[in-house]
């Protein structure tokens, strides 16, 4: 009778039934006595795996590190050294010529103030005064005068040198008014309004001499005409709680965001 080899319960030496499959050997653990050691695989990027994504990515300055908070990139401050051509408009006693003349000498870089009634009164004997009623002759001085500006302008434009220039010019005649200061500058030209309360523009222009005082009722009308800028997308300023500084800050803060 042959003997039964050592196993468990009359099994075989593997401890397998005998119907089943052979089983592939388990490797031994790591750190077994006369435990094999198996290959390690090796990574595919020496140098580790490329960095992603491809493109550059700018570095975090260190406050964000320790705060977490990105800055956002500067605000426009103001119109800088750019070379500009300004149109100011508004009505008589909105304190455009002021305004402009003072924008004007406060930049960092030459701009020059171009004034419409500063032209117009070049014109000594036959002068036109509005105030003795609008005529044609008064009406051929104005063209003239604006001609005048838009030529200066541009020669000013042409030798780097920005300008500003002040009118009353009336939505509801664009033709002759925006349009043709556009014709006169050039389509780069930036109209901005300056329009303050009636009860500022009537106190102000009490306070003028000469020529260029008019009447309440004429003032008032032109105020009127002037509130038609309302909706036309152009930037409108009421300087009425504001000083001369503080109007002239504001016009190159409406500058710089039509730049930008």
């Amino acid at each position: 009778m042959a003997r039964m080899q050592h196993g468990v319960g009359g099994w075989g030496p593997a401890g397998q039934h005998p119907a089943a499959p052979p089983q592939p050997p388990i490797p031994p653990a790591q750190g077994w006595p006369g435990a094999q050691q198996l290959p390690q695989p090796q990574p595919q990027h020496p140098q580790g795996p490329p960095a992603y994504p491809a493109h550059p990515v700018p570095p975090v300055p260190a406050a964000a590190e320790a705060t977490g908070h990105i800055p956002l990139p500067p605000a426009v401050a103001g119109t800088g050294g750019a070379v500009l051509a300004v149109l100011l408009i508004g009505p008589a006693g909105a304190g455009k010529t002021t305004v402009a003349r003072h924008w004007a000498s406060t930049r960092p870089v030459a701009t020059a103030h171009i004034s419409l009634d500063d032209v117009r009164e070049w014109v000594c004997a036959g002068f036109a005064d509005p105030q003795a009623g609008w005529n044609e002759h008064s009406e051929a001085q104005y063209r003239l005068a604006r001609r005048t500006c838009g030529f200066a302008a541009r020669n000013y434009l042409a030798n780097g040198i920005s300008c500003i220039l002040d009118d009353a010019v009336f939505p509801d005649r664009p033709v002759v008014g925006l349009g043709g200061w556009r014709r006169h500058v050039g389509p780069a030209l930036l109209p901005v309004v300056l329009l303050p309360g009636l009860e500022i523009v009537l106190e102000r222009n009490a306070a003028r001499s000469g020529n260029r005082r008019l009447s309440d009722e004429e003032v008032a009308r032109i105020h009127g005409r002037m509130a038609g800028w309302y909706g036309s997308g152009l930037p409108i300023i009421d300087n009425s709680q504001l000083d001369v500084e503080g109007t002239a800050r504001a016009l190159d803060e409406a500058l710089a965001r039509a730049l930008a």
